[in-house]
């Protein structure tokens, strides 16, 4: 109970500090590449249950169906932990490079925090494939809800492919205190500030 009462009041304080940045960023997709603004992508939630994870748009619309079209853009992605390098992947838009650099399309995941499907602190959420990399060990990373930031994500551009990322995510949940949490908290301020670089 304590934990869900720290999500939502931290997730309306932080809705509050961030609309104007929020609203600049909805206009540069607007400007930019036009709507949907938005961009939901079916995530692994708590006891494995599928909710739609929120985000500002990053890529060009029908983005997804541009690594079926293109096989070995599809095999780097997978062997890369199921992402591309920003400077590398040709489906993120000029103004969604700017909003991954600062972290800004992450801010509508405050929704999911309020509507309970995540966490302001936790495992990243994964897509239902990436969770073959956690092997027999995948129940119990869903064991815990998945938050906007966690102790992988504090990690800031050094952040660690599979198979260390599922280490590091396993043993936040083994361990997990509030404590840790707002330890991983403090850490991920300076790394938003610094922003992400397009590697």
């Amino acid at each position: 109970m304590l934990r869900r009462a720290a999500d939502v009041v931290g997730s309306v304080i932080l809705l509050v500090l961030s609309t104007p940045f929020l609203l600049i960023a909805v206009i540069a997709v607007l400007v930019g590449s036009g709507r949907p603004v938005f961009f939901r992508q079916k995530r692994l939630g708590k006891d494995g249950q599928v909710f739609r994870c929120w985000k500002l748009r990053t890529m060009n619309i029908g983005a997804e169906h541009e690594l079926e079209r293109e096989p070995l853009l599809k095999l780097e992605y997978v062997a890369n932990g199921f992402k591309l390098p920003n400077g590398k992947d040709p489906r993120i838009t000029r103004e969604g490079r700017w909003l991954r650099r600062t972290y800004l399309d992450e801010v509508p995941q405050l929704f999911n925090v309020l509507d309970g499907s995540m966490s302001l602190i936790g495992p990243r959420p994964i897509v239902p494939e990436e969770l073959v990399h956690y092997g027999g060990e995948g129940d119990e990373l869903l064991r815990t809800k998945p938050g906007i930031v966690g102790a992988w994500t504090s990690h800031g551009r050094r952040r660690p492919d599979y198979p260390e990322r599922a280490r590091v995510e396993l043993e936040y949940v083994r361990n997990r205190s509030t404590r840790r949490d707002l330890a991983i908290m403090l850490r991920s301020i300076p790394v938003v500030l610094r922003g992400q670089d397009d590697g």
